[in-house]
């Protein structure tokens, strides 16, 4: 009887967690979500507070959030490790623990609080603010990149403002109202179709319902209170489909995000001038611009180092992704593939774009890499540089900050002596 009553016990407590797992996961649901997910009026649900800091009951935080500002709101649900593929932040890891245990597209921030240092043959540093977006967030220490005063690069973005709303809509008004993808957002005035799902893992809206737009990015005229009307969105969000789930270590198979377009005109809403023509030549790689023929066939021979006996079939990497060129999200949905079975590489439509370098979040490497810019080597004699601090190829790193820096891809996956994955488009190697 005993172990009957038991069986029932672990029964409940599975079918809890699969449902709670469920509600977290479906929260947005492509737009906005029950108010009290984020909000709290008086600090209070059966006179216990609600907020994630120290305010007492009765008291609440600026905007009535339950951290105490925006970010520290978002990382409340988001800011976990592994399993969950909206995780974001690996809290263990952004307090000195193991390495970030999180692979999204985006990135882990907790790579913010990794500050690197070397001495032979030739000093340097790379401190973690380098390393993506600083966004704030109080309650989980993160901090504001004293580096741009007068705001983002190539732009007035104040650095004092940057959070997850920054870039992420998290009333998710923007969305998809019809299968070619064209956007809209509701104003005063108009009327548009109500969001019934996300937008993100391919699903189309209907004569009923509107789908939410890629990862809620904010859409043309959106801007975060905390900034202002001066920095309003001029673009619309990219066209992409992501598999589902996608925070997955990327030994064995590729997250295959298929990114549509539109991504780099998101990205100057904030760093305009990095795509202007009247930018630096020498300051800036190009975007938006479709890949050469030699680029087209490098990218699809390149392998490794010294390898340049691939085939398109099987060419493509997460590592340097790029655009596909498209706005039919009913193909890319047919793309996005986190089990190795979509690996077609560049066609006379591929593009290149802000994410085939970087990543939007944070990674191991300075600016967001999406590998190391400033090592010679990604692998040395058929491992991943050591040494740690005294090492200039190491870069202050151990070996594990190394391969998980690389989205957990064994050495092995690389040339004996890999040199950088610019390669992959430019074959200079």
């Amino acid at each position: 009887m005993k172990a009957v009553k038991l069986s029932l016990v672990i029964m409940a407590a599975a079918l809890l967690t699969v449902g709670l797992s469920g509600m977290a996961y479906a929260f947005h649901d492509g737009g906005v979500a029950y108010c009290d997910g984020c909000h709290t009026m008086h600090n209070s649900r059966n006179n216990v507070k609600m907020t994630a800091n120290t305010l007492p009951v009765g008291t609440a935080n600026a905007y009535l959030l339950q951290g105490q500002d925006a970010s520290s709101t978002c990382l409340i649900c988001h800011g976990r490790a592994g399993a969950g593929s909206y995780h974001v932040l690996d809290p263990a890891a952004a307090k000195g623990g193991p390495v970030p245990g999180n692979y999204t597209a985006g990135g882990d921030f907790a790579w913010l609080k990794f500050d690197y240092a070397w001495t032979t043959p030739r000093s340097g540093t790379s401190p973690g603010k380098t390393h993506g977006h600083n966004v704030i967030a109080g309650d989980f220490n993160l901090l504001a990149d004293d580096r741009f005063p007068t705001g983002a690069p190539g732009g007035s973005y104040p650095q004092s403002a940057l959070g997850c709303q920054s870039c992420h809509d998290p009333h998710g008004k923007t969305r998809i109202i019809d299968t070619a993808g064209n956007m809209a957002t509701p104003a005063i005035g108009t009327s548009v179709l109500p969001i019934a799902e996300p937008g993100s893992y391919g699903a189309m809206p209907t004569a009923d319902g509107a789908v939410g737009v890629y990862r809620l990015l904010g859409g043309q005229g959106y801007y975060p209170k905390s900034a202002g009307a001066g920095f309003a969105f001029a673009a619309n969000p990219p066209v992409a489909v992501s598999p589902d789930p996608y925070n997955q270590s990327e030994q064995t198979n590729y997250v295959r995000v298929a990114y549509g377009s539109g991504m780099s005109n998101w990205c100057a809403n904030c760093h305009t001038g990095l795509h202007s023509e009247a930018y630096p030549a020498n300051l800036r790689h190009p975007t938006n611009m479709k890949l050469t023929t030699v680029e087209i066939a490098n990218y699809n021979a390149y392998v490794k180092s010294g390898d340049l006996t691939g085939g398109v079939a099987t060419s493509y990497t997460s590592l340097v992704p790029f655009e596909e060129g498209t706005s039919d999200r009913a193909t890319l949905a047919t793309h996005a593939k986190n089990d190795g079975s979509y690996t077609v590489g560049a066609d006379t439509n591929s593009t290149v774009t802000c994410i085939s370098c970087h990543r939007a979040h944070a990674s191991a490497w300075d600016s967001a890499g999406r590998w190391n810019f400033r090592a010679t080597f990604i692998t040395e004699g058929g491992v991943y540089p050591a040494g740690g601090p005294a090492s200039t190829e190491s870069q202050g790193r151990t070996q594990a900050e190394w391969q998980s820096g690389m989205y957990d891809r064994l050495p092995t996956a690389f040339a004996t002596y890999q040199r950088s994955l610019c390669n992959k488009c430019h074959a200079k190697d």
